[in-house]
């Protein structure tokens, strides 16, 4: 089994933030694989499914934890404890300031790098979980990192915000077979994005 976890806030307010890219891969990953329905559970939104690869189906989990973004372990370890399942077996999408808008990085384990969401994960859960980085770009200078995460994305990041997403799902089989590198070679390659300098793309995104 496989669980996925998309990271942001919940409620209207916060729904099309840039701290809310998790939700949004959340959402076309459920499109695109025709997840069942939406349920509440584990202090989350959940999905069950299946995403098909060579070797057969892979049972998986979509959950949007409802805790906000800080607390955001304590829905996916209950999450886990329920299923059974490994740290391993577990990826999680978000915002990720330090890669240009667009870009998209896999990473094995490793420190929060400043992500309350991924820090308060690894508190619950440990360390050793996979993470899908999905760059917003950075504003220039940590006094502006709170403004900009929770403001919307604006109209000019819709074409590449779409094509992320939906590459993200559409690569999805590659993710489920264990091939990180080769499922983040072709989401860049689905939804290509400039190599920008990630503080530079990021200011004249939030201006």
């Amino acid at each position: 089994m496989l669980i996925l976890v998309g990271l942001g806030n919940p409620g209207a307010k916060y729904a099309h933030n840039r701290h809310n890219i998790g939700f949004m891969a959340m959402d076309a990953i459920s499109r695109r694989w025709d997840f069942g329905p939406e349920r509440t559970a584990f202090q989350g939104l959940l999905r069950a499914g299946a995403i098909q690869t060579p070797a057969g189906p892979v049972k998986t989990i979509l959950l949007k934890p409802q805790t906000f973004m800080n607390d955001s372990g304590r829905s996916v370890g209950e999450a886990l404890r329920f299923y059974k399942v490994e740290p391993e077996n577990l990826v999680v999408f978000y915002d990720e300031l330090d890669l240009a808008p667009g870009r998209f990085r896999m990473k094995a384990g490793g420190g929060a790098a400043g992500h309350n969401g991924i820090r308060s994960i690894i508190a619950h859960v440990g360390p050793y979980f996979r993470r899908a980085r999905m760059g917003i770009g950075h504003p220039g200078h940590k006094d502006k990192v709170m403004g900009h995460v929770l403001s919307d994305f604006h109209k000019v990041d819709q074409d590449w915000l779409a094509a992320l997403c939906a590459a993200c799902a559409d690569a999805l089989p590659i993710l489920a077979a264990g091939e990180d590198e080769r499922y983040q070679g072709e989401v860049m390659r689905l939804a290509p994005a400039e190599k920008l300098d990630a503080r530079k793309a990021g200011k004249a995104a939030s201006e």
